[in-house]
């Protein structure tokens, strides 16, 4: 390829060091595609003959059969999927295949070629976080009614259903794909036809191709378009987000899976065993997805780094775009594909999750909603009251609906006999039936909406 300006070949270490097809040989899908629509506009527009372009379709759907069959080679001289497949083109169609390469540059066409990447994996990404939705919904319309204590600091706090802790993740996860969408919008322009930097002097048709290739339009700036990697930042800044919701989720699991919890039965095919302690049912896919999130938030940084203070246009370190995004991506797969059959396939212990949300004086807020809507009792007051009753039932070492009136009356005598049905924690759900509550009511409207949005988007 460099033969008409230099004398001399690479060095063994710039050949090791500048080849890139050991990685970017995942986007041949990408780099044929991208090829066709190329050629069928120079065709087209007249600036390759018919015949050339013809014999270029023909030898670049052949190229595809054999990579799909066989893989893509590996020769480090020929460094990128770019001259891998031009050099097996001539292979097959002999000196037409050098007019491929007529009104573009690598430049643009490895810029062209990862946004296709990039775009596939966002719809991809896509498609499994509303499989994640689906079962997320699925298991909280079965458990609307399923009371577990909720928490602040790790403490109890006040009883809630499981659904509604169910629901919190179907909205982040929901969060998470309009970042992916966005992120879809923005990057569905097409640098093809920008060339190195500065565009072409042949009349190319850049909107064909731009169709073509399914973008909303070309790029409209040639200097901008073979730089910019801002569509692998925006999937990787997602992918980061979307990765700490789902380690947030992981982290749930192991809890409530641990023996002091006990609220959930991972799946078998999920959990791993014990070297020396038999009795252990370790929760390893989810603690791999925890620590996935570190690892996609690493990629990130890694590229963020690597883009920081490069001059226009290109330069070579933007070879190392594409490895941080391929593992990352590889990450995310796993983790939403994990926690998608752990949500699906686990079984809750709703008993056992009942029996914990009476622990730790959980309707203590109730208690005081109570005095301010029967005793009328401004809300001040009545937290005051409620924390005496908590001490005095923390000292007797019952819970609060064990407390008698006699002694509920001997700290305020305006407590009546109606306050019974106020601390349950049946009841203390139950009266959450503000929109976006917890209450079994409220939250089967949420898995009714929320089942008719994903129903439309299908």
């Amino acid at each position: 390829m460099w033969g008409g300006r230099f004398a001399e070949g690479p060095s063994a270490i710039m050949r090791e060091i500048n080849a890139s097809i050991p990685f970017d040989k995942a986007l041949w899908r990408q780099d044929i595609a991208a090829s066709k629509a190329h050629v069928a506009m120079l065709g087209a527009q007249e600036i390759v003959s018919t015949e050339d372009a013809e014999a270029i379709r023909r030898g670049l759907d052949q190229i595809a059969e054999e990579y799909a069959r066989d893989g893509v080679p590996e020769d480090w001289d020929l460094e990128d999927i770019h001259m891998t497949t031009e050099s097996r083109l001539a292979e097959l169609i002999g000196p037409a295949a050098g007019r491929l390469h007529t009104a573009r540059s690598r430049n643009d066409q490895v810029a062209t070629d990862f946004r296709l990447w990039v775009r596939d994996a966002l719809d991809q990404m896509d498609g499994a976080l509303r499989q994640l939705q689906l079962a997320l919904i699925t298991q909280a319309e079965a458990h609307a009614d399923s009371i577990l204590p909720g928490f602040t600091h790790l403490q109890t706090a006040q009883p809630v259903t499981l659904g509604h802790h169910l629901m919190a993740y179907y909205e982040m996860i929901a969060r998470d794909r309009s970042r992916f969408a966005d992120a879809r919008a923005r990057m569905n322009e097409c640098p093809l036809g920008s060339a190195a930097l500065a565009g072409t002097g042949f009349p190319i048709d850049r909107d064909a191709t731009a169709k073509e290739l399914g973008f909303d339009r070309p790029t409209r700036n040639s200097l901008d378009a073979v730089s910019d990697r801002d569509f692998a930042l925006d999937y990787l800044m997602a992918a980061s987000q979307c990765a700490l919701h789902l380690s947030r989720l992981a982290e749930e699991f192991i809890i409530w899976a641990s023996q002091p919890f006990g609220f959930v039965r991972l799946p078998d095919t999920l959990s791993t065993g014990s070297s020396i302690m038999p009795q252990k049912k370790n929760p390893d896919a989810a603690e791999l997805v925890r620590g996935h999130a570190g690892r996609v938030i690493g990629c990130t940084t890694a590229l963020m780094v690597t883009m920081k203070g490069l001059p226009l246009a290109y330069s070579k370190d933007m070879q190392d775009d594409k490895p941080p995004v391929f593992e990352a991506a590889s990450l995310m797969a796993l983790s939403v594909a994990a926690m998608t059959g752990m949500v699906t396939d686990s079984t809750f212990n709703t008993a056992r999750m009942r029996q914990a949300a009476e622990l730790g004086f959980a309707t203590a807020t109730d208690l005081a909603d109570w005095l301010v809507r029967k005793a009328d009792i401004p809300f001040r007051d009545a937290h005051h009251i409620t924390g005496a009753v908590v001490k005095r039932a923390e000292n007797d070492g019952v819970a609060l609906d064990q407390l008698s009136l006699e002694v509920l009356q001997e700290i305020d005598p305006r407590i009546d006999e109606r306050v019974f049905k106020a601390l349950s924690v049946e009841a203390s759900v139950a009266s959450r039936s503000s929109y976006g509550g917890t209450a079994p009511d409220q939250v089967r409207l949420q898995v009714q909406a929320a089942r008719a949005l994903l129903s439309e988007e299908s």
